[in-house]
């Protein structure tokens, strides 16, 4: 048989003790009596079976099992707070936060956010990035990362299907050494990206050019570096044709080569597969998720 827990403001009136120290600041912020969150904490430790604070001349000091009881009281009441406030409250206004690869908002989620904006115009976002970020931090309702879709439990929705293409600014195709197969990568440099799996070794091995050293070339800790450079003519990058379609149309970097390479990884959506989540969450999946699918049906196969 479960225990039964103590009522909240029971909890709450200790909660407030122990930050405090006092009972009659606690009382202040509860807006209660000294006497009525004395009688409260009394009758929590009279459940509990122990004593939960010392009573001293000047204030009050937590005892082992008040010390040890705090923190998930604590932690359940903030949460208590939170969700109610999402759920009911002002906090279905807090921002929509949406932790993105630099990447894929600079080249792909930028130009079309004006749309949901658009749409959606109640929704508050924040949009912070990331570099090769393990695990869906705390303060982020949804992420869009780089990988092979096989995380463990979170929710994932796939954003893009690549092909790996070598990409450099026009200006080398008119060099002393120009480029016009994948052997002439010798005599130029290669712009890598850690962190992705489908580099330039495999890119050059999938394509029967292993005999290219793959090791030379500056490297970097996000693709909007390497294509950077790349459109300044120090490089070759190997770049993701759903980030990098805008760039070729404008004229800012060619694909000298006709090789081109089916990818594993991929950008996905990540959010909690815990059954709360941001009011507005299924909002900006669902646009995306759409924006998703248009690109797909425009897109050659």
């Amino acid at each position: 048989m479960k225990k039964k827990l103590p009522p909240l403001n029971w909890l709450r009136s200790f909660e407030v003790s122990a930050r405090y120290l006092n009972f009659t600041q606690a009382a202040h912020e509860l807006n209660m009596t000294q006497a009525a969150v004395s009688q409260q904490i009394k009758g929590l430790e009279a459940q509990l079976g122990t004593v939960l604070f010392k009573r001293l001349p000047r204030g009050l000091e937590l005892t082992k099992s008040g010390r040890a009881y705090i923190p998930i009281v604590h932690e359940s009441i903030e949460r208590l707070a939170e969700v109610t406030d999402e759920l009911f409250g002002q906090g279905q206004t807090r921002p929509l936060t949406i932790r993105s690869s630099l990447i894929f908002f600079t080249t792909w989620l930028a130009p079309r956010l004006g749309r949901f904006r658009k749409l959606h115009p109640e929704v508050r976002l924040r949009l912070p990035t990331n570099i090769w970020v393990e695990n869906l931090d705390k303060e982020s309702d949804m992420e869009i990362r780089y990988g092979m879709g096989d995380w463990s439990g979170v929710n994932f929705h796939r954003l893009t299907w690549d092909h790996l293409i070598p990409v450099c600014s026009p200006a080398l195709l008119n060099t002393p050494t120009p480029l016009n197969t994948p052997n002439q990568l010798t005599e130029h440099t290669l712009l890598h990206v850690d962190g992705y799996n489908e580099g330039w070794g495999y890119w050059l091995n999938k394509t029967g050019f292993q005999h290219i050293d793959s090791s030379q070339g500056i490297h970097f800790d996000t693709l909007i570096s390497a294509l950077e450079l790349a459109k300044a003519g120090e490089g070759i990058a190997l770049g993701r044709s759903s980030l990098i379609k805008e760039m070729i149309a404008a004229g800012q970097l060619v694909a000298p080569f006709e090789q081109k390479l089916p990818t594993s990884e991929s950008f996905y959506l990540i959010s909690s597969n815990q059954d709360f989540e941001h009011p507005h969450a299924e909002l900006f999946r669902a646009w995306l998720l759409d924006e998703v699918e248009q690109v797909q049906s425009h897109w050659p196969h």
